[in-house]
């Protein structure tokens, strides 16, 4: 039985009469995501989120089911996040984190009685819990909060008085950054705590974020010995200006001395130890400051010695490296055109593939995470076009098995969208370009439909074969939806991802604009009915379409960035694009940079144009949207500025938002469908 508080609710809300998918089931979604295979591989626990309608937020809870697929029960349940569980060594209880104390805090779950009991009193919020090997002791890491800077004496207001909220002070280089807004002051630190509660011990020191937004560390992992705990992340003087240059780090429990494993220049990340105790795995690669570079797979002795790369033959990036139980190799996962998978890699070099079709929530655009039992048994989140992602259980030369269908309730009685994959020839060089066609529940190829070209962001990344509830909606209302990888899409190679470097955009609209005539070769697609939208770095190649041609009738582009000028001192990650995706800064390349902006192209724009943003956006932030729509405006060209409030990047923190989002889209294009509006 579906799990859902306030299931009437949302089902009335849901307009169950219509047999395509509505804005309104955006919030009867339910998302499996960080399934954890138990140590004997018998139980999987997963996080289970929901949207609840009344409060207009999404929850989480933990759930758990048998390898077989039976025993599926809530674990928690409540208007709480429950997120990150996992199993302790002995496999009777389980570590999470929970905001249902108010703020976020550690919880222990002991599973043959259902009790939790809160371990930490953090004055911060903990993340990256983990048991020691002995399952005594839990690390995490938190912020260490610090005055903010004093630069002046000032007087206090007189007692009973009601002043004004006082004056910000920032010295930080990365002061806010996307979804968790204006930093406090302080630096994330290593910590470790009795399993039973109790005083929380600071392993770490230094002015170094050894965790959180802003530095690219992994979590905390306890060595088989218990006597340190080995960390990815940043400790160079430099660290705020160079932000991908990551160590492998061990830290000693007993005396918090540190010590660095790597030393190279670029990142060293997502350190793993083997059950052993004898290698550490981890991702990276040597800096060359390209604006893609291939994440490999490296294994190096305990000591930091003997360091070498395993998958130099494979041009894909790594993701999440995890030991077998034997520690003879390390499974990990990897995109390869479009669709994300789990690979093995042996010490030796040689690599095989155990499971595909691995992905996250509810986006064409990857995610995915998984996990290993000692017997080999792999837990991982599973999607397909027509599911979103569910939790399914996978082993070297067995069937994969599906354990959830948490959407199955909500898809009885509709008609999703079906999908079907296209290759074409880019007009620029011939390059062979990967997408894929949505089309509308009742397809008729003898029709004409309206066709919307859906652009990703990134622009490192890649779209695939992977349920997207977005471009489904878009299809549910009528339209045949394109969605494709562009040059600088990740999942083809090093050398196709950096046709873009220091040219993006560039060369990307003829791989973009020769798919809409693969499309239109096809014959049911209305020539005077294009459309194109794309988000962040879709939103880029959006407003550079409509730069360079007039072709389509309306377009909306959401939260773009306009001005890499204004962006680099802006965004919360100038601090890098400005070495990786520029030749240097922008007062010293101002040409460079005002070819690539959209500024330049913006006077060639007839096309009416949406521009939508969340207020709270630091990543591409809503002064670029409004430099764009108050330059439409200027020009005589329609337009309109949608702007969400409180919304970070993605604009879908709210389920609500992400309703008024995809609704926007949709109505801007209906609005802009050529005859009466009866016949639209």
């Amino acid at each position: 039985m579906k799990f859902r508080l306030l299931l009437c609710l949302a089902a009335t809300i849901a307009s169950a009469q219509t047999s395509r998918l509505t804005l309104a089931d955006i919030f009867s979604f339910e998302i499996a995501s960080d399934p954890q295979v138990s140590p004997d591989g018998r139980r999987v626990v997963y996080v289970r989120q929901y949207a609840d309608v009344r409060t207009d937020k999404r929850y989480s809870n933990l759930w758990l089911v048998n390898r077989d697929g039976s025993g599926h029960r809530a674990l928690t349940s409540g208007l709480s996040t429950d997120t990150a569980p996992r199993w302790s060594p002995d496999g009777s209880q389980l570590l999470f984190l929970s905001d249902r104390g108010g703020a976020r805090q550690i919880y222990r779950l002991w599973l043959d009685s259902g009790v939790s009991a809160r371990v930490t009193e953090s004055a911060s919020p903990p993340s990256g819990a983990a048991w020691s090997p002995d399952g005594k002791w839990i690390s995490f890491t938190a912020l260490v909060a610090e005055d903010p800077p004093q630069l002046a004496a000032l007087p206090k207001a007189p007692e009973g008085a009601k002043w004004a909220s006082p004056a910000k002070v920032i010295d930080r280089l990365v002061y806010r950054f996307d979804g968790a807004g204006y930093l406090k002051p302080g630096y994330t630190q290593l910590f470790v705590v009795p399993a039973e509660g109790g005083t929380a011990r600071q392993i770490s020191q230094g002015k170094f974020d050894h965790a959180g937004p802003i530095v690219r560390a992994s979590e905390p992992v306890w060595t088989p010995d218990g006597a340190a705990i080995v960390l990815s992340t940043n400790r160079h003087p430099d660290w705020e200006r160079a932000p991908l240059n990551t160590e492998v780090y061990e830290f000693r429990v007993a005396d918090g001395t540190v010590r660095a494993l790597t030393s190279r220049a670029g990142p060293d990340g997502n350190a793993v130890v083997s059950p052993d105790g004898t290698k550490i795995a981890y991702t990276g690669f040597d800096d060359r400051r390209q604006g893609y570079q291939v994440t490999r797979l490296y294994v190096m002795n305990r000591d930091g010695s003997g360091a070498r790369v395993l998958t130099a033959s494979l041009d894909r990036d790594v993701h999440q490296p995890r030991w077998a139980a034997d520690s003879l190799g390390i499974y990990f996962l990897s995109d390869d055109r479009g669709n994300t998978g789990i690979f093995y890699c042996g010490l030796d070099g040689r690599i095989r593939s155990v499971a595909r079709d691995s992905g996250g929530g509810v986006f064409a655009s990857g995610g995915g995470s998984f996990s290993v039992a000692r017997d080999g048994a792999i837990a991982y989140t599973y999607t397909r076009p027509d599911r979103p992602a569910d939790v399914a259980v996978a082993r070297e030369g067995a069937p994969v098995q599906v354990l959830t269908a948490l959407n199955d309730d909500l898809f009885a009685g509709k008609t999703l969208a079906a999908l079907e994959e296209i290759w074409y020839k880019s007009a620029k060089d011939q390059r062979d370009i990967q997408g894929w066609i949505l089309k509308p529940p009742g397809f008729d190829p003898a029709k004409k439909y309206p066709l919307i070209l859906e652009i990703h962001g990134g622009p490192f990344a890649n779209y695939g074969d992977r349920f997207d509830l977005e471009k489904q909606l878009m299809a549910a209302a009528g339209y045949v939806v394109l969605y494709t990888n562009p040059r600088g899409s990740t999942s083809y190679g090093e050398e196709f991802g950096n046709l873009i470097h220091h040219a993006y955009p560039g060369d990307d609209f003829y791989d973009l604009n020769s798919g809409v005539d693969a499309m239109l070769a096809k014959g049911y697609i209305d020539p005077e009915r294009l459309y194109v939208t794309g988000g962040s770095g879709g939103g880029v190649l959006t407003c550079w379409m409509i730069g360079r041609t007039t072709r389509f009738r309306a377009a909306v582009t959401v939260y773009p960035v306009v001005n890499w000028y204004s962006f680099i001192l802006t965004s919360d990650i100038g601090n890098w694009t400005s070495q990786y995706w520029f030749p240097g800064m922008p007062w010293d390349h101002v040409a460079h940079y005002e070819q690539r902006s959209l500024l330049s192209v913006v006077k060639n724009v007839k096309t009416p144009t949406m521009v939508l943003t969340g207020e709270a956006d630091y990543r591409t932030p809503m002064s670029d949207s409004e430099q764009y729509y108050q330059a439409l405006k200027l020009l005589g060209v329609e337009a309109a500025l949608v702007r969400l409030p409180d919304e970070p990047h993605g604009a879908r923190v709210r389920p609500s938002h992400h309703v008024s989002k995809v609704g926007h889209i949709i109505g801007w294009f209906d609005r802009h469908r050529p005859g009466p509006p009866e016949q639209r």
